[in-house]
């Protein structure tokens, strides 16, 4: 059982709300490009997982509950690594492609991916620092 607020079980309760709400622009900017590639389906599906998991363990310091979230936050980190990469093979596809600078700003934004790469790290570091 957790005791008190340590910075550890701040910061998960933190990353799960960062999920939640990453788990929304998410869902909202892949419907509107109509799922188009069976990728965009994986964050949709996966961050609200991600947010429960670490909601809950803030709340409940199950041994197996650690391990499951660690286990998320890997996948977090290598899926949003993957999103990076086709989101940036989408701006290369847009008309003009990489030279046109405009694309980096009306494609598929490369940074989000990546943010969840970053929530994923902090959830580890939580967890395990």
């Amino acid at each position: 059982m957790w005791h008190g607020w340590p910075i550890e079980r701040v910061l998960i309760l933190f990353t799960g709300l960062a999920f939640a709400l990453i788990a929304v622009q998410v869902t909202l900017f892949h419907s509107r490009q109509n799922f188009r590639h069976w990728a965009m389906w994986i964050p949709v599906l996966e961050l609200p997982v991600f947010a429960v998991t670490a909601i809950v363990l803030s709340f409940v310091n199950a041994g197996w509950l650690r391990w499951v979230f660690a286990l998320m936050m890997v996948v977090g980190m290598v899926g949003g690594l993957y999103g990076a990469y086709l989101h940036t093979v989408g701006v290369g596809q847009r008309v003009g492609g990489y030279s046109q600078g405009q694309n980096f700003l009306v494609g598929p934004p490369v940074i989000l991916p990546l943010l969840i790469t970053a929530m994923s790290a902090l959830g580890l570091l939580a967890l395990f620092w």
